[in-house]
């Protein structure tokens, strides 16, 4: 068999060329994310003149992810933290004025914006949720984007979670209940008070409810509802009188919510971008799926998807849908970016991201189903290596964070570097995982440490069984609850692994809970509180340490390396710090990388190479070299 080049982590972990494109309001010029001075910035290009594009953002410091055409193309608006600490601040580009610097249109120092709103009845504003008066509450406030100005609409009475506006000074907040309920309620506009319209069981959405979002006649709300069923549909929520209706429901997979956690993937609702009307709604499975709930959209998505032979991702239209600018999820061949114009039929691709990465050379990601001990059913992902016999491979468990996030089918660097040198990768949706009904999610509570670690250690014994890994040369990686459930495995069965790599991981659940920033800890309650305790009860938090690997670090035999971003707000550096001095205080040897520009998601491109870099020589030292002999 034939192997594939070796390819190198620079050329695999490096920035894309280009990502992220969308196209103006008025179908004329695209925006895309590019690198200059070594870090994705925002770039503007005519789409028919031929013109050089130009870079119009001037970020030196840290890599910038989000952003968005406003209503006027004049403007852009994107987001950015300082080194990771997740205190988003808007920007605003005056594209017609490019010699002036991006303004900071929320300027307010340890201030965190939530949501961009950009209302259809309001052009030129936008609605945003910041904490500039104190760090635990969230205020609702009108933003001007041409001048900056900031008109506050209402100032959080300290209890909620999150305010919904519906035009003409409607507006509506989400609170908690003492039982963890969600509580959706109007606030009188003369007395302030809040009139309760309707209560969901906080028991089914840890995460909060999503999506949630206006209809375009403010008189209801497209929201995410299990109310009733095993599976997450799309219902409206009449802002009145609470009531649901269906909206919209696929028959056996779950609304894809990804975005709720990662921002940067596209939102479960595709909306027409001037009247904010429904155009059709994504649901994920072993693939994405999406249904049309628009006739002329329908016609477009049939064409769009003709494409490729990956799944539609980013979407965006000019005003009167006519030109299209999407991109393709894809296993082997991501981001490829096209221009489509319905008025014409024509199409033409506009980039890949990765040019140099040749996707016959990329390893396929097949969708497998693992059968846990218990019966439970794990949907889960192996990738092989490319020109390699399948059998007796040394492997990667590779575990997803959150818990409650999951893995899906697509292209991930990480898992194509570690299957270019020789390793199967696998990915398993243990029980937590979101995305495949209430059930499977809640079959996670009281498990940390417990069930969820054995779903993993099943996956580990069907590859071994099918004969595809060799159980001597096993590794576990993961990063958040991934890294979490890497110290577990080291701790809780260290024989089981050759090698553990784990980034931003929890060592210790109760310091995580207290350590959490404190706008988010009322959150708390549906999520780790109800799966795993809460710290302020003795009993829960004993019962919390005996599942922490800082209790249990003298079990740890399994070679380690242990990565953590130093601005990390969710998994500060202490979860990091303290097992590897509890490690090295025995004269365990521990390899420990900290970057001090970086939170809990890395982006800079230098400190992914840094990190995978030493990850792949760590891996090659404990699992072996690629055999390239055959």
């Amino acid at each position: 068999m034939t192997l594939p080049d070796l390819i190198s982590v620079e050329d695999m972990c490096g920035p894309p060329e280009r990502s992220g494109a969308s196209i103006s309001p008025d179908g004329t010029r695209i925006a895309y994310l590019a690198p200059w001075r070594s870090r994705l910035n925002v770039w503007v290009q005519d789409l028919d003149s031929g013109a050089e594009p130009r870079c119009v953002t001037a970020d030196e410091t840290r890599t910038v992810s989000r952003y968005e055409w406003t209503d006027d193309p004049r403007f852009l608006l994107y987001l950015q933290d300082d080194g990771g600490d997740e205190n988003w601040h808007i920007h605003r580009v005056d594209l017609d004025d490019p010699q002036t610097p991006a303004v900071d249109l929320t300027p307010f120092p340890g201030a965190q914006v939530l949501g961009l709103e950009r209302p259809a009845a309001r052009p030129g504003t936008a609605i945003v949720q910041l904490n500039a008066r104190t760090a635990a509450e969230f205020d609702l406030y009108e933003l001007a984007i041409a001048t900056g100005e900031l008109t506050l609409l209402v100032e959080n009475p300290g209890d909620v979670m999150g305010w919904l506006y519906a035009g003409d000074g409607q507006l509506f907040a989400r609170t908690l209940t003492d039982e963890g309920d969600i509580a959706l309620s109007r606030r009188d506009a003369v007395t302030g008070e809040l009139v309760r319209v309707a209560t969901f069981d906080g028991a089914d959405y840890p995460l909060d409810i999503y999506p949630f979002e206006v209809t375009p006649d403010g008189t209801g709300a497209w929201i995410g509802s299990n109310r009733g069923t095993d599976r997450t549909r799309l219902v409206r929520v009449d802002l009145a009188t609470g009531e649901e209706t269906d909206v919209d429901a696929h028959p056996s997979f779950d609304l894809d919510t990804r975005s709720q956690v990662f921002p940067t993937l596209p939102s479960p609702l595709i909306r027409h971008r001037r009247t904010g009307e429904l155009l059709g709604v994504r649901y994920l499975g072993e693939k994405q799926v999406i249904r049309a709930l628009d006739p002329h959209f329908a016609e477009v998505l049939t064409n769009l998807e003709a494409l490729s032979d990956g799944t539609l991702a980013a979407v965006s239209s000019d005003a009167s849908r006519r030109r299209w600018v999407v991109s393709f999820t894809h296993d082997r061949d991501p981001g490829v970016t096209w221009l489509y114009d319905h008025a014409t039929g024509e199409s033409r691709m506009l980039f890949r991201p990765f040019p140099h990465l040749d996707p016959a050379a990329m390893a396929p990601m097949t969708p497998v189903t693992i059968t846990a001990r218990d019966g439970l059913t794990l949907p889960s992902y192996l990738t092989l290596p490319v020109g390699i016999e399948p059998s007796g491979l040394p492997m990667v468990l590779m575990v997803h964070g959150g818990p409650w996030t999951r893995d899906t089918w697509g292209f991930d660097r990480s898992v194509q570097l570690l299957a270019n040198r020789g390793y199967a990768v696998l990915q398993v949706n243990f029980r937590g995982s979101a995305g495949f009904g209430k059930a499977h999610m809640q079959a996670a509570i009281g498990e940390f440490a417990g069930k969820m670690h054995d779903d993993l250690i099943d996956a580990v014994d069907w590859a071994t069984a099918q004969g595809y890994a060799d159980p001597e040369r096993v590794a576990i990686f993961g990063g958040s609850y991934g890294g979490y459930a890497t110290l577990v495995g080291v701790t809780c069965t260290p024989d089981r692994f050759a090698a553990a790599v784990e980034y931003v991981g929890v060592s210790n659940l109760a310091n995580f809970m207290r350590t959490v920033p404190e706008h988010a800890k009322p959150g708390l309650i549906n999520n780790w509180h109800r799966y795993v305790g809460d710290p302020a009860d003795p009993a829960q938090e004993a019962d919390m340490l005996a599942r922490s690997p800082i209790t249990r670090v003298e079990q740890i035999r399994t070679p380690l390396m242990v990565v953590q971003g130093a601005n990390d707000v969710r998994v500060v550096q202490a979860e990091s710090d303290n097992i590897v001095d509890s490690l090295r205080a025995r004269g365990v040897d521990v390899e420990y990388l900290v970057f001090d520009d970086e939170g809990h998601m890395f982006v800079n491109p230098e400190n992914l190479i840094t990190m995978f870099r030493a990850a792949d020589r760590f891996l090659a030292q404990h699992l072996g070299e690629r055999d390239d002999s055959a």
